[in-house]
């Protein structure tokens, strides 16, 4: 159904026909459904402008249309309206459809919003924003954004400064689906296998349903998943083999700090600085994130030495890795060390999850801390210590850690459980449990 349909039906709050919502009519018969949980609860009921940003396939478009379709049942008609960003070609565009729908929102309804998908694949979109928002027709409309970037929440302030309304949190990461929920829908059919479909996985509810039902990750979702990273590298006017050696490297590398200077020499590129602009690619998407040295008496990052690249988007990793993942037994064919580096990752992934729904900076940095005899995986605000361990471990390994911090404590995961003063082992299921 085209959008000037769309609208219409919502001016008349005709919700229940077929093809006007198409992600919740897959959902009537999905074999399965996850519930999304990223942070925010409820949609607020007051004026302002919400960014949330996240990657392709992980359920953005469902949410929205979820959210569409409440909105309009519980407020009545004309109370919502939508568009779509990847059917408008510039700011004036979106600022001209945007003052259309303006005079058809309901003068009796408490709630005004508009739901934009997808709105940054509109070039410099926040310029249509700000002209709307100056000239003061958007004081009485609740503005919903969604898109692929996160860099509109790394770099917010340059966005919309001073625009965003009196809401409390303005700024979303559109998460994974934790573990817990793929356990509580998944867990009982795949038994043993649960935690190694939820790493390939990535969490993408598409990528979990069709290992649910087929056993693995078909092509459609692999090519899905590149053409999303790779249509914001050609737009950028780089390459994707310089793409895919950057991604090389940090398999290599990965678990291991690496300078920008080494990352460019590893993969052919020019210099440090072609290099950090692919990362930073990578990182506005959401796909990796560095991890930094911590200084543990400053209590601070320490950005001029070598970093750690994790990946927080393991279907990204997924898709790109020379072994071709599809199942869990494929995994389970990667050497050891290399499982073990894939389960850092998967803590990266979940660690950024949890901070995101909290609120915390978006995509902000992790942190290690080593020193010539030791190294933790995990620094999580100067307070929370993580090791990752493949296989069993022992308090015994880490007598060492009272009389480095004194004052803290150590959570190592691995496969056996222990506890004393000082540290404590969990094994990595619990751990993922542990949290929404």
């Amino acid at each position: 159904m085209d959008i000037p349909s769309i609208n219409n039906n919502l001016a008349q709050a005709k919700i229940n026909i077929p093809g006007m919502f198409p992600h919740l009519d897959s959902l009537k018969s999905a074999p399965c459904v996850f519930t999304i949980h990223f942070g925010l609860k409820t949609l607020p009921t007051e004026p302002g402008i919400l960014m949330i940003r996240g990657a392709r396939q992980y359920g953005k478009s469902t949410w929205l249309e979820q959210m569409l379709y409440k909105t309009v049942q519980e407020f009545g008609a004309s109370s919502a309206f939508y568009l779509n960003g990847e059917y408008l070609l510039s700011a004036d565009r979106l600022e001209h459809e945007i003052s259309v729908l303006l005079p058809f929102f309901s003068q009796k309804t408490v709630v005004r919003r508009l739901f934009i998908d997808e709105i940054t694949a509109i070039p410099n979109w926040e310029v249509a924003i700000k002209r709307l928002a100056d000239s003061g027709k958007l004081k009485e409309i609740l503005i919903i954004t969604t898109g692929s970037k996160a860099t509109d929440l790394r770099r917010g302030i340059e966005k919309l400064p001073g625009r965003k309304g009196k809401l409390s949190r303005t700024s979303y990461l559109f998460t994974p689906i934790s573990y817990k929920e793929f356990h509580r829908v998944c867990g009982k059919k795949l038994g043993n296998k649960a935690l190694i479909t939820y790493l390939i996985s990535g969490g993408s509810p598409v990528a979990c349903s069709e290992l649910l039902i087929q056993g693995n990750i078909p092509e459609y979702v692999i090519e899905l998943t590149r053409d999303w990273i790779e249509g914001e590298i050609f737009a950028t006017g780089r390459s994707r083999i310089s793409l895919c050696n950057i991604l090389n490297t940090i398999f290599r590398w990965g678990g291991t700090p690496v300078g920008q200077a080494k990352v460019a020499r590893e993969a052919g590129l020019a210099n440090n600085t072609v290099a950090l602009g692919y990362l930073e690619i990578l990182n506005d998407l959401g796909c990796i994130i560095p991890a930094y040295p911590w200084d543990q008496h400053k209590k601070q990052l320490i950005l001029r030495k070598p970093c750690k690249y994790h990946f927080t988007n393991l279907l990204t990793a997924v898709s790109y890795h020379t072994s071709m993942i599809r199942q869990a037994e494929d995994f389970l064919t990667l050497p050891k060390m290399t499982q073990r580096i894939w389960y850092e990752w998967l803590i990266a992934q979940e660690l950024t999850r949890r901070s995101a729904i909290c609120g915390e900076e978006i995509l902000s940095p992790l942190a290690f801390w080593q020193n010539k005899e030791h190294e933790i995986d995990f620094i999580i605000n100067s307070e929370s210590f993580i090791e990752v361990k493949k296989g069993t471990s022992s308090p015994f390994e880490f007598a060492w850690f009272p009389h480095q911090f004194p004052k803290n404590k150590l959570t190592v995961i691995n496969s056996s459980q222990f506890k004393n003063e000082f540290v404590e082992g969990v094994t990595i299921e619990d751990f993922l449990l542990s949290s929404e």
